[in-house]
């Protein structure tokens, strides 16, 4: 079990967890976008989330401005939180607009939102879980469309309270976070997605 919990932290890395929200919105609303429309949101998703900052970190490495794909750090998080902060604004002003994916759009500003407040907290020399802050806002966001499409299937929302509970415990193996710094990213993950909830449910 030692040797498998520290695949989950690459498998749910929060670069990864833009997509996994979009699939799943895009899975719900299968029937309003055609697939060529599909397609082009999650082109643009996997341009703007994960292929930029995976080149930008590339980029850093090459520096010495970051060691390892886990930025354990806190001083070596600011610029690429700063820089995510930059996509999650391009992201609701041109791709994902509220008039036409409005609980993406709200998804995504909530996930503005914990990135700033993780930066805030940096500058404060303290230092968050940035695989929580992720995987929660990922629940709340999952258990809310749940709620909105009246889909009647606890099962997404209890593999994602699972899949939280095991990417705390892969944090704590692999030594990269305390059990506040868990709570700290649990707690800026969870509540922008809760408070923005409220106008798209």
């Amino acid at each position: 079990m030692k040797k498998i919990l520290p695949l989950f932290s690459y498998i749910l890395h929060p670069i990864f967890i833009s997509m996994y929200a979009t699939l799943f919105y895009l899975y719900c609303k299968e029937d309003i976008f055609t697939d060529r429309e599909k397609y082009y949101v999650l082109f643009q998703i996997l341009i703007i989330t994960i292929l930029v900052p995976v080149l930008f970190f590339m980029l850093l490495r090459s520096t010495g401005h970051v060691k390892s794909v886990m930025v354990h750090e806190a001083s070596q998080r600011k610029i690429p939180l700063i820089l995510q902060c930059f996509l999650y604004i391009l992201l609701v002003k041109r791709s994902i607009v509220i008039t036409r994916y409005p609980e993406l759009h709200f998804f995504f500003l909530g996930a503005l939102f914990s990135t700033i407040l993780a930066l805030v907290l940096i500058l404060f020399k303290t230092k968050a879980s940035l695989h929580m802050m992720a995987i929660s806002g990922l629940t709340i966001f999952i258990l809310g469309l749940n709620i909105h499409f009246q889909m009647q299937n606890p099962y997404w929302t209890a593999l994602l309270v699972l899949l939280t509970g095991i990417v705390a415990s892969s944090r704590l193996e692999m030594q990269a976070h305390t059990n506040k710094e868990l709570i700290i990213g649990l707690a800026i993950g969870t509540l922008p997605q809760l408070l923005f909830l409220y106008l798209w449910l």
